[in-house]
């Protein structure tokens, strides 16, 4: 399994040697972490470092980080950062209120869709309560390489998403999830991937979440698609695999 969204960086795993041993003995094969502050830089370089081969990065930009100075930091940090994306970045109506705020935010949204296509990086897209409007800008902006992180829009607008090639990262929260369990029956396989965005989005809920969850989201997916888990390991995996262009070497018979 391939965890393409976590946060490794954050405070809560200071015990992230043993968190990455227990993601490697439950069959993660590898774990995109994503830093939304270029502040956290250092310390995401560091355990890239550490853990090279299991552990890559994207960079992006917490959508309601809406100063300059932010952006400014973004930008630099795209030109030394060992990344495999660019994100998470998008847009937030659920913390982010009021038309002058959501204009600036969107401002920025669309700075880090041209960042991406420029660098020829995909991009992870955070969408909080704005999913329809966040892929209006990414059509607007010709966005094609696009991995939209723990959707929470509708249904439908997913669909006609994945119909123009954008994948859709399923969480470990999909356990309890309405939602998420819905967007799954509807988006075919083909146009997932697997995250945990741990350490939040557990399927224990009030419980710290980490990679070695990841299985949960696999086979909660097999069990609403009706098919075996490991083809949803597998097809998840290459998905990842692809889009990140991340060299796995994949030891399975199915």
């Amino acid at each position: 399994m391939i965890d393409v969204h976590a946060h490794l960086t954050d405070p809560a795993f200071s015990d992230l040697p043993e968190v990455i041993a227990r993601a490697k003995a439950a069959g993660v094969l590898a774990v995109v972490t994503s830093i939304t502050d270029p502040a956290d830089m250092p310390r995401a370089k560091e355990i890239v470092e550490h853990h090279s081969g299991f552990v890559y990065l994207t960079l992006g930009l917490d959508p309601t980080f809406l100063s300059e100075e932010k952006l400014s930091e973004f930008r630099a940090a795209l030109n030394a950062a060992p990344i495999v994306g660019i994100g998470e970045v998008g847009l937030d109506h659920f913390y982010v209120r009021g038309a002058p705020l959501m204009e600036t935010q969107e401002r920025h949204f669309r700075e880090c869709i041209r960042a991406a296509i420029s660098l020829g990086k995909p991009l992870v897209v955070h969408s909080r309560s704005a999913g329809r409007k966040a892929l209006e800008v990414l059509y607007s902006e010709g966005a094609e390489r696009v991995l939209m992180h723990a959707f929470d829009g509708k249904s439908g607008d997913a669909l006609a998403a994945a119909k123009k090639g954008y994948f859709f990262s399923i969480p470990t929260s999909v356990v309890h999830s309405d939602q998420k369990q819905k967007l799954v029956r509807l988006l075919p396989l083909e146009s997932m991937m697997l995250e945990t965005d741990s350490p939040v989005l557990s399927p224990v809920r009030g419980e710290r979440n980490e990679p070695a969850n990841l299985v949960h989201s696999a086979r909660k997916i097999a069990e609403i698609k009706r098919i075996q888990v490991e083809k949803v390991i597998e097809t998840t995996s290459v998905n990842a695999s692809r889009f990140f262009g991340i060299d796995m070497k994949f030891t399975s018979s199915w």
